[in-house]
């Protein structure tokens, strides 16, 4: 199957005045009663059918396995020349490479319905993949995957159709959440290929381009902080553990899931063993400052959760109405609890802390990760390049001082 393309084979068996193939350089024309095709002379096998009721379509005509068959690439109304000759260039090299299309097309028909791969898919990946990352993929698949491509096999699906479905996708839940189903959906297809149900390099979703995401520069200047501080201390009396919680937050740079699934087991001394992280389980080292709040929660025997809703009798599940507050509270009205974490490796890059520590202290695996995270203040960014040019300015001295020194 050529991938992204509807393949229609009109004739397997040609008749009589079609059963030479134009050679290159030949064009020209073949007429029937109904038709008539333009062959193009650089391009052999492909050609133009016009037929009695106006309709035009390209062709490309050539051997697979000892048959002559002709391929339609498409309406001549929908594509242009240029893409026809594209996708002609492609038929004819999935036939040197002994392709067949009509085969490709009966193979594609046998493979599972999109529904029944989809379930496939679920029992034999989900095992692998972490507790949240179930939790997280199976609300996307509700959304997003059920239902979907209805009345088609996981290998007739084709490019436009994974277009149509992102676009919709999109206008159903934002740019960033059509972003991650559809990085599902082409791990769903890269596994269809592997198990044999779609042709290997055929994935629809390559080359679709995603979302264009938005640009996450938001962190909390030395001001900003003091705000913060002043809200949270406000809150403390009613809220002890959701105040603590956030301050730990913003004392490790930890996500707030990671901060809320902490046990008093995963503590020991300076440093905090996460279970489950985006990451997987990693070990996350904690100053004097993030000790302290620690300290400060009250710990009740036999219970295991360091943060704990005593009201409701359960866990903290997330701070969401709390951070409500204290945003109200502090003055910012679009602040996330998760740009606490860029403030962190905002500060942190401040100090002239490397990349690759910043991002062992974030619990990132590759350096580029951290790099959208490390944004500087621009009074930071302004005394380092006055240092900068300073010692550029001390440099170019010397050197001038020494050629006017040295004789000519």
């Amino acid at each position: 199957m050529i991938p992204d393309l509807k393949i229609v084979d009109r004739s397997i068996d040609l008749p009589g005045d079609e059963q030479t193939l134009p050679e290159a350089g030949a064009g020209g024309g073949v007429s029937t009663t109904d038709r008539t095709t333009h062959w193009f002379g650089d391009l052999p096998g492909f050609g133009l059918r016009s037929y009695a009721g106006g309709r035009r379509v390209y062709i490309v005509q050539t051997r697979m396995r000892g048959r002559l068959r002709t391929v339609t690439l498409g309406s001549a109304s929908l594509i242009t020349e240029s893409e026809a000759r594209k996708l002609a260039r492609q038929v004819l090299l999935r036939a040197q490479t002994g392709g067949d299309p009509a085969e490709d097309r009966q193979a594609a028909r046998s493979a599972p319905a999109f529904e029944a791969f989809l379930d496939d898919y679920w029992r034999r990946a989900s095992p692998q993949w972490k507790p949240s990352t179930r939790r997280t993929h199976d609300v996307y698949r509700r959304g997003y995957l059920d239902g979907t491509f209805k009345g088609k096999t996981v290998a007739e699906i084709t490019k436009p159709d994974v277009l149509a479905w992102f676009n919709q996708a999109t206008d159903r839940g934002g740019p960033g959440g059509a972003n991650r189903v559809y990085s599902i959906l082409s791990a769903m297809f890269a596994k269809a290929e592997a198990w044999g149900h779609r042709p290997e390099g055929s994935n629809p979703c390559r080359g679709i381009r995603q979302n264009r995401r938005r640009k996450m520069e938001r962190f909390l200047s030395i001001q900003e902080l003091k705000q913060l501080g002043e809200a949270l201390e406000e809150e403390r009396a009613e809220y002890p553990e959701h105040t603590a919680a956030v301050l730990l937050i913003l004392f490790t740079g930890c996500r707030s899931s990671e901060i809320l699934g902490l046990r008093w087991s995963d503590i020991r001394g300076h440093r905090l063993h996460l279970r489950d992280s985006k990451t997987g389980p990693r070990t996350v080292w904690i100053g004097d400052e993030g000790r302290a709040v620690l300290d400060g929660i009250v710990r009740r025997r036999k219970l295991e959760w360091v943060f704990y809703n005593w009201s409701r009798g359960r866990p903290i599940g997330e701070l969401k109405s709390y951070w409500a507050r204290i945003r109200e509270r502090a003055g910012f009205s679009t602040l996330r609890i998760h740009d606490l974490r860029h403030t962190y490796a905002s500060h942190a890059a401040a100090l002239s802390e490397t990349l690759p520590m910043i991002g062992k202290l974030l619990g990132h695996a590759e350096v580029r990760s951290t790099a959208r995270y490390t944004h500087l203040d621009d009074a930071d960014v302004l005394r380092t390049a006055d240092e900068v040019g300073a010692r550029i300015a001390v440099l170019i001295d010397a050197k001038c001082s020494t050629r006017a020194a040295s004789p000519p």
